[in-house]
């Protein structure tokens, strides 16, 4: 399956594991804006007992729950070494390039040790800096607390 959400963006399948993810259609430079993610605000302590898996925490009153296809910013898929990076401003979620990222890349997102621990550990992560061997900072986080 592949839709092109707009000219910037390509939804299509990722590596094996993974789902679907956002692919970047024009080289984007580090430090541009690229999308707001966006979804139902909800109260954080809502959001905590929620079994979604589209929930990002602007604060501790506040978390939006933004899932795909209405929220295109939902498939970016998580990597321990992302090329893109979230800021809350004024109560939004923005994402930003942390680095180039060239026609066709995925867009790749660090989702948090928390979601770490509790969704990809017990599976095995599944991104691309793992399958090419890359330690995990989530994992090397872990290895220096023992």
């Amino acid at each position: 399956m592949e839709t092109n959400v707009d000219e910037r963006f390509l939804v299509a399948e990722a590596r094996p594991g993974t789902g679907l993810g956002l692919f970047a259609r024009r080289f984007i430079p580090k430090g541009e804006f690229i999308i707001e993610y966006v979804g139902t605000k909800i109260p954080t302590p809502i959001a905590d007992e929620s079994d979604s898996r589209y929930l990002f925490e602007i604060d501790e009153v506040w978390t939006l729950d933004g899932p795909v296809p209405e929220n295109t910013a939902g498939y970016i898929n998580h990597d321990c070494h992302p090329n893109v990076e979230a800021e809350v401003e004024d109560g939004r979620i923005n994402i930003y390039a942390q680095k180039d990222i060239l026609p066709g890349e995925e867009l790749t997102i660090d989702y948090d040790q928390e979601y770490f621990d509790e969704f990809i550990k017990p599976v095995g992560c599944k991104c691309a800096s793992c399958e090419k061997g890359l330690l995990s900072p989530h994992i090397a986080s872990e290895k220096a607390g023992k």
